[in-house]
Protein backbone atom coordinates (compact mmCIF):
# COMPACT_ATOMS: atom_id res chain seq x y z
CA UNK A 1 0.00 0.00 0.00
CA UNK A 2 1.23 3.26 -1.21
CA UNK A 3 2.64 5.33 1.96
CA UNK A 4 0.36 8.50 1.66
CA UNK A 5 -2.67 5.96 1.83
CA UNK A 6 -1.74 4.01 4.81
CA UNK A 7 -2.30 7.01 7.32
CA UNK A 8 -5.89 7.72 5.08
CA UNK A 9 -7.24 4.23 5.45
CA UNK A 10 -6.41 4.13 9.26
CA UNK A 11 -8.28 7.16 10.00
CA UNK A 12 -11.03 6.16 8.10
CA UNK A 13 -11.29 2.96 10.37
CA UNK A 14 -11.62 5.00 12.94
CA UNK A 15 -13.92 7.52 12.03
CA UNK A 16 -16.79 5.63 12.88
CA UNK A 17 -18.63 6.10 15.39
CA UNK A 18 -15.90 8.33 16.87
CA UNK A 19 -17.98 10.53 19.80
CA UNK A 20 -17.08 14.30 20.10
CA UNK A 21 -14.25 14.98 23.31
CA UNK A 22 -13.73 17.76 25.41
CA UNK A 23 -10.63 19.45 24.47
CA UNK A 24 -9.34 21.62 27.33
CA UNK A 25 -6.53 22.00 29.37
CA UNK A 26 -6.34 20.07 32.40
CA UNK A 27 -4.69 21.10 35.83
CA UNK A 28 -3.61 18.41 38.31
CA UNK A 29 -6.89 17.74 39.73
CA UNK A 30 -8.81 17.62 36.07
CA UNK A 31 -5.97 15.30 34.77
CA UNK A 32 -6.53 12.76 37.73
CA UNK A 33 -10.23 12.77 37.47
CA UNK A 34 -9.69 12.31 33.90
CA UNK A 35 -8.22 9.53 33.93
CA UNK A 36 -10.21 8.30 36.89
CA UNK A 37 -13.65 8.92 34.93
CA UNK A 38 -11.87 6.70 31.62
CA UNK A 39 -11.14 3.89 34.24
CA UNK A 40 -14.74 3.92 35.17
CA UNK A 41 -15.99 3.75 32.24
CA UNK A 42 -14.17 1.11 30.65
CA UNK A 43 -13.10 -0.89 33.95
CA UNK A 44 -12.71 -4.29 32.73
CA UNK A 45 -9.85 -3.03 30.31
CA UNK A 46 -8.15 -0.43 32.67
CA UNK A 47 -6.30 0.10 35.76
CA UNK A 48 -4.94 3.22 36.93
CA UNK A 49 -1.38 3.01 39.28
CA UNK A 50 0.90 5.48 40.50
CA UNK A 51 4.81 4.78 39.77
CA UNK A 52 5.76 7.69 42.76
CA UNK A 53 5.44 10.86 43.26
CA UNK A 54 6.87 14.73 42.41
CA UNK A 55 8.71 16.46 44.36
CA UNK A 56 6.18 18.73 45.28
CA UNK A 57 3.86 15.70 46.34
CA UNK A 58 1.85 14.82 43.25
CA UNK A 59 1.36 11.21 41.82
CA UNK A 60 2.69 10.17 38.56
CA UNK A 61 -0.03 8.22 37.22
CA UNK A 62 -0.55 5.54 34.47
CA UNK A 63 -3.49 4.63 32.94
CA UNK A 64 -3.17 0.75 31.78
CA UNK A 65 -5.03 -0.56 29.01
CA UNK A 66 -5.38 -4.45 29.00
CA UNK A 67 -7.67 -7.63 28.85
CA UNK A 68 -6.17 -8.97 31.60
CA UNK A 69 -5.01 -5.25 33.58
CA UNK A 70 -2.38 -5.49 36.09
CA UNK A 71 -1.36 -9.10 34.70
CA UNK A 72 1.57 -9.43 31.98
CA UNK A 73 0.45 -12.14 29.46
CA UNK A 74 3.35 -14.09 28.06
CA UNK A 75 4.07 -13.14 24.32
CA UNK A 76 1.99 -10.11 24.76
CA UNK A 77 4.20 -6.91 24.40
CA UNK A 78 4.15 -4.16 26.95
CA UNK A 79 3.81 -0.57 25.15
CA UNK A 80 4.27 2.83 26.99
CA UNK A 81 3.66 6.69 26.41
CA UNK A 82 4.85 9.30 28.39
CA UNK A 83 3.60 12.82 27.67
CA UNK A 84 4.54 16.52 29.89
CA UNK A 85 8.24 15.58 30.74
CA UNK A 86 8.65 19.32 30.39
CA UNK A 87 6.39 21.01 32.59
CA UNK A 88 5.50 23.98 29.88
CA UNK A 89 5.33 21.06 26.72
CA UNK A 90 1.52 20.57 27.25
CA UNK A 91 0.22 19.24 23.91
CA UNK A 92 1.52 15.66 24.70
CA UNK A 93 -0.31 15.38 27.98
CA UNK A 94 -3.67 16.55 26.40
CA UNK A 95 -3.49 14.66 23.81
CA UNK A 96 -2.73 11.44 26.02
CA UNK A 97 -5.83 12.60 27.74
CA UNK A 98 -7.62 12.37 24.68
CA UNK A 99 -6.18 8.80 23.15
CA UNK A 100 -7.43 7.10 27.03
CA UNK A 101 -10.27 8.38 26.52
CA UNK A 102 -10.71 7.42 22.59
CA UNK A 103 -9.20 4.18 23.46
CA UNK A 104 -12.01 3.61 26.22
CA UNK A 105 -15.15 4.66 23.89
CA UNK A 106 -14.15 2.70 20.78
CA UNK A 107 -13.38 -0.25 22.78
CA UNK A 108 -16.74 0.38 23.83
CA UNK A 109 -18.31 0.86 20.20
CA UNK A 110 -16.79 -3.02 19.32
CA UNK A 111 -14.29 -0.71 17.24
CA UNK A 112 -12.27 -3.98 15.57
CA UNK A 113 -8.87 -2.43 15.43
CA UNK A 114 -9.01 -0.91 18.81
CA UNK A 115 -10.62 -4.45 20.54
CA UNK A 116 -7.69 -6.41 18.86
CA UNK A 117 -5.14 -3.53 19.99
CA UNK A 118 -6.00 -3.46 23.54
CA UNK A 119 -6.21 -7.42 23.50
CA UNK A 120 -3.42 -7.70 21.84
CA UNK A 121 -0.98 -5.66 23.46
CA UNK A 122 -0.55 -3.74 27.21
CA UNK A 123 -0.77 -0.37 26.65
CA UNK A 124 0.91 1.91 29.77
CA UNK A 125 0.09 5.70 29.23
CA UNK A 126 1.62 8.35 31.22
CA UNK A 127 0.09 11.98 30.65
CA UNK A 128 2.53 14.04 32.68
CA UNK A 129 5.98 13.06 34.39
CA UNK A 130 6.39 16.65 35.91
CA UNK A 131 2.89 17.59 37.34
CA UNK A 132 5.00 20.06 39.31
CA UNK A 133 6.43 22.09 36.53
CA UNK A 134 3.23 21.96 34.53
CA UNK A 135 1.18 24.01 37.56
CA UNK A 136 3.80 26.83 37.21
CA UNK A 137 3.58 26.91 33.34
CA UNK A 138 0.00 26.67 33.59
CA UNK A 139 -0.35 29.29 35.93
CA UNK A 140 1.00 31.81 33.66
CA UNK A 141 -1.46 30.70 30.49
CA UNK A 142 -0.53 30.14 26.85
CA UNK A 143 -0.66 33.48 25.94
CA UNK A 144 1.85 34.93 28.75
CA UNK A 145 3.57 31.92 29.12
CA UNK A 146 7.79 32.43 29.24
CA UNK A 147 9.46 29.92 26.47
CA UNK A 148 11.17 28.17 29.52
CA UNK A 149 8.77 29.05 32.35
CA UNK A 150 7.54 25.71 34.08
CA UNK A 151 9.88 23.49 31.92
CA UNK A 152 12.08 21.87 35.00
CA UNK A 153 10.86 19.99 37.62
CA UNK A 154 10.24 21.99 41.28
CA UNK A 155 14.25 21.13 42.20
CA UNK A 156 14.66 23.38 38.92
CA UNK A 157 15.74 20.62 36.89
CA UNK A 158 15.25 19.43 33.29
CA UNK A 159 14.24 15.75 33.72
CA UNK A 160 15.51 15.65 30.04
CA UNK A 161 19.14 15.95 31.61
CA UNK A 162 18.76 14.12 34.71
CA UNK A 163 19.28 10.31 33.12
CA UNK A 164 22.39 8.55 34.32
CA UNK A 165 24.84 8.96 31.29
CA UNK A 166 25.31 5.62 29.87
CA UNK A 167 26.04 6.81 26.22
CA UNK A 168 29.58 7.58 27.35
CA UNK A 169 29.85 4.25 29.40
CA UNK A 170 29.13 2.75 26.04
CA UNK A 171 31.03 4.56 23.98
CA UNK A 172 34.56 3.83 25.74
CA UNK A 173 33.09 0.46 25.82
CA UNK A 174 32.77 0.35 21.95
CA UNK A 175 36.09 1.12 21.97
CA UNK A 176 37.38 -2.61 23.59
CA UNK A 177 34.42 -4.79 22.63
CA UNK A 178 32.29 -3.89 25.11
CA UNK A 179 28.32 -4.10 25.15
CA UNK A 180 25.87 -1.59 24.49
CA UNK A 181 23.06 -2.62 25.46
CA UNK A 182 22.10 -3.53 29.24
CA UNK A 183 24.34 -1.35 31.06
CA UNK A 184 24.57 -1.34 34.62
CA UNK A 185 23.94 1.72 36.64
CA UNK A 186 26.54 3.90 38.47
CA UNK A 187 26.78 2.11 42.51
CA UNK A 188 25.45 6.04 43.43
CA UNK A 189 22.93 6.66 40.54
CA UNK A 190 19.93 6.99 42.89
CA UNK A 191 21.48 10.02 44.86
CA UNK A 192 22.05 11.75 41.27
CA UNK A 193 18.67 11.86 40.13
CA UNK A 194 15.14 13.62 40.92
CA UNK A 195 12.46 11.80 41.91
CA UNK A 196 10.05 12.04 39.07
CA UNK A 197 13.47 10.13 37.20
CA UNK A 198 13.89 7.78 39.75
CA UNK A 199 10.11 6.76 39.87
CA UNK A 200 10.68 6.42 35.85
CA UNK A 201 13.58 4.63 36.21
CA UNK A 202 11.82 1.66 38.64
CA UNK A 203 9.12 1.36 36.78
CA UNK A 204 10.66 0.79 33.04
CA UNK A 205 13.18 -2.04 35.00
CA UNK A 206 9.78 -3.38 36.78
CA UNK A 207 7.81 -3.67 33.35
CA UNK A 208 9.66 -5.57 30.06
CA UNK A 209 8.66 -2.78 27.76
CA UNK A 210 9.54 -3.24 23.97
CA UNK A 211 8.03 0.24 22.45
CA UNK A 212 7.85 3.61 23.68
CA UNK A 213 7.46 7.33 22.62
CA UNK A 214 7.98 10.13 24.85
CA UNK A 215 6.11 13.26 23.44
CA UNK A 216 7.41 17.28 23.58
CA UNK A 217 6.31 20.27 22.02
CA UNK A 218 9.03 23.33 20.50
CA UNK A 219 9.28 21.48 17.42
CA UNK A 220 7.33 19.07 15.02
CA UNK A 221 9.66 15.91 13.86
CA UNK A 222 10.14 12.63 15.05
CA UNK A 223 13.51 12.02 16.59
CA UNK A 224 15.31 8.85 17.04
CA UNK A 225 18.46 7.62 18.78
CA UNK A 226 21.07 8.39 19.54
CA UNK A 227 20.78 11.65 20.97
CA UNK A 228 24.13 12.37 22.17
CA UNK A 229 27.09 12.41 20.13
CA UNK A 230 30.22 10.29 20.49
CA UNK A 231 32.49 13.01 20.13
CA UNK A 232 31.33 15.87 22.12
CA UNK A 233 33.44 18.59 19.94
CA UNK A 234 30.12 18.40 18.02
CA UNK A 235 28.20 19.58 21.17
CA UNK A 236 27.61 23.05 19.43
CA UNK A 237 24.20 23.51 18.83
CA UNK A 238 25.44 24.54 14.90
CA UNK A 239 28.04 21.17 14.90
CA UNK A 240 26.11 18.33 14.57
CA UNK A 241 26.82 15.05 14.07
CA UNK A 242 24.81 11.83 12.88
CA UNK A 243 25.27 9.20 15.71
CA UNK A 244 22.90 6.12 14.40
CA UNK A 245 22.29 2.54 16.80
CA UNK A 246 22.91 -0.41 15.72
CA UNK A 247 19.07 -0.49 14.57
CA UNK A 248 19.10 2.66 13.07
CA UNK A 249 17.50 1.72 10.27
CA UNK A 250 14.54 0.05 12.51
CA UNK A 251 14.60 3.44 14.28
CA UNK A 252 13.82 5.31 11.12
CA UNK A 253 11.26 2.71 10.12
CA UNK A 254 9.53 3.05 13.43
CA UNK A 255 9.69 7.44 13.70
CA UNK A 256 8.40 7.55 9.87
CA UNK A 257 5.46 5.50 10.59
CA UNK A 258 4.40 8.65 13.03
CA UNK A 259 5.48 11.01 10.76
CA UNK A 260 3.33 9.62 7.89
CA UNK A 261 0.45 8.72 9.62
CA UNK A 262 0.52 12.43 11.22
CA UNK A 263 -1.48 15.29 9.09
CA UNK A 264 1.54 17.14 8.19
CA UNK A 265 5.12 16.14 10.31
CA UNK A 266 6.53 14.41 6.82
CA UNK A 267 6.15 17.57 5.27
CA UNK A 268 9.92 18.50 6.31
CA UNK A 269 8.66 22.23 6.20
CA UNK A 270 7.72 23.16 10.25
CA UNK A 271 8.38 25.87 13.23
CA UNK A 272 11.02 27.07 10.67
CA UNK A 273 12.71 24.18 10.45
CA UNK A 274 13.20 21.01 7.33
CA UNK A 275 13.86 17.38 8.43
CA UNK A 276 13.40 14.92 5.57
CA UNK A 277 10.35 12.80 6.34
CA UNK A 278 9.71 14.53 9.06
CA UNK A 279 12.35 12.37 11.23
CA UNK A 280 15.66 13.23 12.56
CA UNK A 281 18.41 11.32 14.54
CA UNK A 282 18.99 13.18 17.66
CA UNK A 283 22.42 13.85 17.74
CA UNK A 284 22.18 14.65 14.05
CA UNK A 285 20.18 17.36 15.19
CA UNK A 286 21.97 18.15 18.30
CA UNK A 287 23.83 16.16 21.14
CA UNK A 288 21.44 15.86 23.99
CA UNK A 289 23.19 13.66 26.93
CA UNK A 290 21.81 12.27 30.21
CA UNK A 291 18.35 11.96 28.07
CA UNK A 292 15.63 9.43 28.18
CA UNK A 293 15.33 8.22 25.21
CA UNK A 294 18.76 6.88 25.06
CA UNK A 295 18.86 5.82 28.12
CA UNK A 296 15.75 3.46 27.33
CA UNK A 297 17.46 1.64 25.00
CA UNK A 298 20.61 1.15 26.47
CA UNK A 299 19.63 -0.20 29.97
CA UNK A 300 16.25 -1.59 28.78
CA UNK A 301 14.87 -3.65 26.30
CA UNK A 302 12.83 -0.88 25.49
CA UNK A 303 13.18 1.12 21.89
CA UNK A 304 11.58 4.70 22.36
CA UNK A 305 11.63 7.66 20.34
CA UNK A 306 10.75 11.09 21.14
CA UNK A 307 8.17 13.28 19.33
CA UNK A 308 8.34 16.84 18.93
CA UNK A 309 4.51 17.97 18.34
CA UNK A 310 4.18 21.49 18.16
CA UNK A 311 5.76 24.44 17.28
CA UNK A 312 4.27 26.22 19.88
CA UNK A 313 5.10 24.65 23.45
CA UNK A 314 1.58 25.78 25.06
CA UNK A 315 -0.90 25.84 22.58
CA UNK A 316 -4.47 27.72 23.33
CA UNK A 317 -7.20 25.52 23.77
CA UNK A 318 -9.23 26.59 20.50
CA UNK A 319 -5.93 24.87 18.79
CA UNK A 320 -5.98 21.29 20.40
CA UNK A 321 -9.05 19.57 18.52
CA UNK A 322 -6.81 20.34 15.43
CA UNK A 323 -3.98 18.79 16.80
CA UNK A 324 -5.68 15.70 18.18
CA UNK A 325 -7.00 15.27 15.07
CA UNK A 326 -3.63 15.76 13.09
CA UNK A 327 -2.74 13.14 15.93
CA UNK A 328 -5.09 10.60 16.24
CA UNK A 329 -4.15 8.05 13.34
CA UNK A 330 -0.32 8.61 14.23
CA UNK A 331 -0.76 7.89 17.92
CA UNK A 332 -2.54 4.37 17.56
CA UNK A 333 -0.28 3.32 14.51
CA UNK A 334 2.78 3.64 16.38
CA UNK A 335 1.67 1.44 18.88
CA UNK A 336 0.85 -1.14 16.58
CA UNK A 337 4.10 -0.95 15.87
CA UNK A 338 5.07 -3.03 18.95
CA UNK A 339 4.04 -6.14 16.67
CA UNK A 340 6.55 -6.75 14.29
CA UNK A 341 9.99 -8.61 14.46
CA UNK A 342 10.05 -11.94 16.45
CA UNK A 343 8.99 -13.27 19.62
CA UNK A 344 8.67 -16.19 21.67
CA UNK A 345 9.70 -17.85 24.60
CA UNK A 346 12.90 -19.31 26.46
CA UNK A 347 12.30 -21.84 28.17
CA UNK A 348 14.57 -25.19 29.47
CA UNK A 349 14.34 -28.79 28.95
CA UNK A 350 11.35 -28.86 31.35
CA UNK A 351 9.11 -26.21 29.76
CA UNK A 352 10.35 -23.51 32.79
CA UNK A 353 10.65 -19.86 31.30
CA UNK A 354 14.56 -18.50 31.63
CA UNK A 355 14.42 -15.27 32.60
CA UNK A 356 17.05 -12.89 31.42
CA UNK A 357 18.55 -15.14 28.36
CA UNK A 358 20.12 -13.37 25.79
CA UNK A 359 18.85 -12.50 22.59
CA UNK A 360 21.23 -11.74 19.97
CA UNK A 361 20.70 -11.01 16.05
CA UNK A 362 23.84 -11.88 13.81
CA UNK A 363 24.91 -8.32 11.85
CA UNK A 364 22.69 -6.41 14.76
CA UNK A 365 25.42 -5.92 17.57
CA UNK A 366 22.44 -5.04 20.42
CA UNK A 367 21.23 -7.84 22.03
CA UNK A 368 17.55 -7.78 24.48
CA UNK A 369 16.71 -10.57 27.27
CA UNK A 370 14.06 -12.34 28.40
CA UNK A 371 11.60 -11.22 30.40
CA UNK A 372 10.71 -12.73 34.17
CA UNK A 373 8.45 -15.25 32.24
CA UNK A 374 10.82 -16.28 29.72
CA UNK A 375 9.05 -14.36 26.83
CA UNK A 376 11.42 -12.09 24.44
CA UNK A 377 10.01 -9.44 22.38
CA UNK A 378 12.81 -8.48 19.09
CA UNK A 379 11.81 -5.46 17.20
CA UNK A 380 12.89 -5.74 13.43
CA UNK A 381 12.39 -5.27 9.91
CA UNK A 382 11.29 -7.93 7.36
CA UNK A 383 14.20 -10.14 6.42
CA UNK A 384 15.65 -13.33 7.33
CA UNK A 385 17.70 -13.04 10.68
CA UNK A 386 20.44 -15.59 12.22
CA UNK A 387 19.05 -15.56 15.79
CA UNK A 388 21.00 -16.94 19.37
CA UNK A 389 19.39 -17.79 22.62
CA UNK A 390 21.58 -17.94 25.25
CA UNK A 391 21.87 -18.31 29.39
CA UNK A 392 24.02 -19.01 31.53
CA UNK A 393 24.05 -22.90 32.86
CA UNK A 394 22.77 -23.22 29.25
CA UNK A 395 23.82 -24.33 25.54
CA UNK A 396 22.94 -21.85 23.52
CA UNK A 397 20.77 -22.52 20.46
CA UNK A 398 20.86 -20.12 16.87
CA UNK A 399 17.89 -20.38 14.59
CA UNK A 400 17.42 -19.11 11.25
CA UNK A 401 14.19 -16.88 10.77
CA UNK A 402 12.57 -14.59 8.05
CA UNK A 403 10.42 -11.92 9.87
CA UNK A 404 7.39 -10.71 7.38
CA UNK A 405 5.99 -7.72 7.15
CA UNK A 406 2.83 -7.92 8.99
CA UNK A 407 2.56 -10.24 12.47
CA UNK A 408 5.28 -11.04 14.46
CA UNK A 409 7.40 -14.20 13.53
CA UNK A 410 7.41 -16.93 16.42
CA UNK A 411 10.16 -18.44 17.38
CA UNK A 412 10.52 -20.12 20.69
CA UNK A 413 14.02 -21.65 21.88
CA UNK A 414 14.41 -24.25 24.41
CA UNK A 415 18.08 -24.92 25.61
CA UNK A 416 19.97 -27.91 26.94
CA UNK A 417 21.42 -27.02 30.54
CA UNK A 418 25.70 -27.63 30.03
CA UNK A 419 27.57 -30.40 31.63
CA UNK A 420 28.30 -29.25 35.32
CA UNK A 421 31.50 -27.64 35.69
CA UNK A 422 33.61 -26.76 38.72
CA UNK A 423 33.64 -23.68 39.69
CA UNK A 424 36.63 -22.29 38.38
CA UNK A 425 35.42 -23.37 34.65
CA UNK A 426 32.23 -21.65 35.14
CA UNK A 427 31.20 -19.05 32.42
CA UNK A 428 29.71 -15.68 33.05
CA UNK A 429 26.74 -14.17 31.81
CA UNK A 430 27.52 -11.53 29.14
CA UNK A 431 24.14 -10.26 29.90
CA UNK A 432 25.49 -7.20 31.74
CA UNK A 433 28.70 -5.89 32.39
CA UNK A 434 30.70 -4.30 35.10
CA UNK A 435 31.71 -1.12 34.48
CA UNK A 436 33.75 0.36 38.04
CA UNK A 437 36.53 -0.18 35.99
CA UNK A 438 34.88 2.02 33.20
CA UNK A 439 33.00 4.70 35.52
CA UNK A 440 36.47 5.74 37.15
CA UNK A 441 38.29 6.13 33.41
CA UNK A 442 35.13 8.01 31.78
CA UNK A 443 34.17 11.12 33.28
CA UNK A 444 30.53 12.30 31.57
CA UNK A 445 31.18 16.03 30.34
CA UNK A 446 28.69 18.59 31.13
CA UNK A 447 25.72 18.95 29.01
CA UNK A 448 25.02 21.61 26.70
CA UNK A 449 23.12 24.31 27.75
CA UNK A 450 20.46 25.93 25.38
CA UNK A 451 18.43 22.71 24.21
CA UNK A 452 15.02 21.89 23.96
CA UNK A 453 14.51 17.65 23.99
Amino acid sequence: MARWLRPLVGALLLLEGAAALSFLHHRYEELVQALFRVQSQCPYVTRIYSIGRSVEGRHLYVLEFSDYPGIHEPLEPEFKYVGNMHGNEVLGRELLLQLSEFLCEEYRRGNERITHLIHDTRIHIMPSMNPDGYEVAAKQGPDSNGYLTGRNNANGVDLNRNFPDLNTLMYYSREISGPNHHIPLPDNWKSQVEPETLAVIQWISSYNFVLSANLHGGAVVANYPYDKSQDQRFRSHRRTVNTPTPDDKLFQKLAKTYSYAHSWMHRGWNCGDYFADGITNGASWYSLSKGMQDFNYLYTNCFEITLELSCNKFPPEEDLERQWMANREALVAFIEEVHQGIKGMVSDENNNGIAGAVISVQGISHDITSGDMGDYFRLLLPGTYTVTASAEGYQPLTVTTTVGPAAPSLVHFQLKQEAVRKPAERKTSGTRMNNKALQKKVVPRATRRGTQR
